[in-house]
């Protein structure tokens, strides 16, 4: 069993509630359109967004024009689109300042792991920008070194293909065996991951990837960080019990 030099992780859904946060940012959104005069009923208004998020995907940055354009012209009667649009930007904005929190084992356990001799780095899928802005706002960038954080479309290549992954080992004089990543995509994080050899952990607290199986199984599945640090104690990594 090899040394374990390196721990990798996944942002969205690993690090924080992707699910929470999206549910609140998005009905904000809605409400603020609303408000600012959109004649559309918010749950119609929240169905049509959903549908736009998941044609275009959540790296697309114009989500509420395209929202706007599908509506029927009626409902933007006398109103400034600009001015509809500028209104769910402000409130996505406003609820990731307010609301986009760490989940708090996440927060300990990085803490401590930071007292042992781990590279720790992320591996994400994503803008370049966006996603080093969640590291910042959820307050979590201290515990990574910025030479190791690989985000897809900085780097050019993106999940799952394991070049990513492959990159990072490269980049960091790392050999897969002794890194572990951490995900809850059994497709776009542990497959990929398992495929070169790195020790996976698949996190398992969301549902939304609770019904998805992958080609391969993770190392170790676990459902929150306290399980993690287990796990590493158990390869030789003396993370700190008490502080």
């Amino acid at each position: 069993m090899s040394e374990i030099r390196a721990v990798f992780f996944d942002i969205d859904g690993t690090l924080f509630s992707t699910v929470d946060f999206a549910s609140l940012a998005r009905a904000a959104s809605a409400d603020a359109m609303i408000e600012a005069g959109l004649n559309v009923p918010r749950e119609d208004l929240l169905e049509e967004l959903d549908e736009v998020i998941r044609e275009f995907s959540s790296n697309y940055e114009r989500h509420f024009d395209k929202l706007l354009l599908r509506l029927p012209r009626r409902t933007l009667k006398g109103l400034n689109p600009a001015v509809i649009v500028a209104a769910g930007i402000v409130a996505y904005h406003d609820t990731k300042t307010r609301m986009l929190e760490p989940f708090e084992d996440a927060s300990e356990v990085l803490r401590r792991l930071g007292l042992t001799d781990l590279l720790l780095g992320i591996i994400t899928e994503g803008l370049e920008v966006k996603q080093a802005e969640k590291l910042i706002r959820l307050r979590l960038l201290e515990h990574f070194e910025q030479r190791a954080i690989f985000i897809s479309h900085q780097v050019g290549i993106s999940k799952p293909n394991p070049k990513l992954y492959q990159r990072a080992c490269i980049d960091l004089n790392l050999r897969p065996s002794e890194c572990v990543y951490v995900g809850d995509n059994p497709t776009m994080d542990i497959d990929p991951a398992n495929e070169i050899g790195m020790v996976t952990v698949r996190v398992q607290r969301e549902d939304r990837f609770r019904d998805v199986d992958g080609a391969s199984s993770p190392d170790h599945v676990i459902q929150n960080f306290w399980d993690l640090s287990e796990i590493l104690r158990e390869r030789g990594v003396e993370v700190p019990e008490v502080l």
